[in-house]
């Protein structure tokens, strides 16, 4: 059976995209999600080109903008059309961002390496992406959807240290279910999270998380894993590694019961944690090494969640405030 072989110019564009992903896999530490989302944005932009005649090596300016443009406003610009390569639906504007930054990026390394003599992406010029203010839960709101997992089975046992410790220490759902019974120390009352691009954070566990943990390890897990040699923190029901599915199944659930289901999102927690902290008094660059922020200007998104505590100070503060 003969096999249809690819063109030159298709394998030429993989081979280029594989040593670029190679590069931010080994030298810059990329996480696999980002490293599996630019894969597709550089296809993309290479099945674009191929349908214009054009390769990576050769693509001017006027081709990436055109890539971008026409990814904003649903695959067709003016006069010209996009042909296969980009979606008929408009693409968001943060989805645009970043392939703007791949592309960016994807050229630098090009020109690093001598592919290139020229960066068609150095006078690109895209709209700064607008930062949507996370949602996040109230005092009232957090109890009540901590009190949700009641019982003494194992499950609840779980979910209840689960929940309390993706709040107390701001996890990310994927550094939830990557924790290892080696990544906690109770006597400490510290864990080790890790983060994107698999780089390490100490942050201190809470009271109450810390009080859920211990009773989940000695009364719940054990229910779960049985006789099974499981190295991770929290596990399904058959005694195997908690999924992010999983994950995602168990907050969705006590947020139903809690009445919170449509504001929630294992994220949510995360942004609770930062916001609740900043709230309380607590310093942006303490709260930047505990979420494992590498840019500051990404934890100051949530001082503009605060604004009730600084109202408060205010009102109790300054001589004038209520007067009548």
């Amino acid at each position: 059976m003969a096999t249809i072989e690819q063109p030159v110019t298709e394998r030429r564009h993989e081979h280029l995209v594989l040593d670029f992903l190679a590069y931010l896999e080994f030298e810059r530490g990329l996480s696999r999600n980002t490293l599996e989302a630019y894969r597709g944005d550089l296809l993309q932009f290479g099945r674009f080109l191929e349908e214009r005649g054009r390769s990576a090596v050769d693509a001017d300016a006027v081709d990436v903008s055109d890539f971008l443009t026409r990814l904003a406003s649903g695959g067709s610009g003016p006069d010209v059309d996009a042909g296969d390569a980009l979606p008929a639906k408009p693409a968001s504007p943060a989805t645009v961002h970043r392939k703007s930054a791949c592309l960016r990026s994807f050229y630098r390394h090009l020109r690093r390496e001598g592919v290139r003599d020229s960066d068609p992406t150095a006078g690109l010029s895209t709209p700064r992406r607008s930062r949507k203010l996370p949602h996040v839960l109230t005092r009232g709101e957090i109890e009540k959807l901590l009190s949700q997992p009641r019982g003494t089975d194992p499950h609840a046992l779980r979910d209840r240290a689960l929940l309390e410790l993706m709040y107390a220490c701001g996890l990310r759902a994927s550094e939830a279910i990557g924790l290892e019974l080696g990544d906690v120390d109770l006597e400490e009352r510290i864990l080790r999270a890790r983060g994107k691009g698999s780089k390490e954070r100490i942050v201190p566990i809470g009271q109450a998380a810390l009080g859920a943990l211990r009773i989940y390890l000695e009364r719940g897990r054990p229910g779960l894993v049985k006789d099974r040699p499981e190295p991770y923190l929290f596990v399904n029901f058959r005694g195997g590694r908690l999924t992010r599915q999983g994950l995602y199944k168990i907050v969705r659930r006590h947020a139903t019961t809690a009445g919170l289901a449509d504001r929630m999102s294992p994220h949510t927690l995360r942004h609770t944690f930062a916001t609740h902290l900043l709230a309380g008094g607590c310093d942006l660059r303490s709260v930047q090494e505990m979420l494992g922020h590498a840019d500051v200007s990404t934890t100051q998104l949530y001082t503009h969640l605060s604004s009730d505590r600084l109202k408060d100070v205010y009102f109790k503060a300054h001589p004038r405030a209520t007067a009548t």
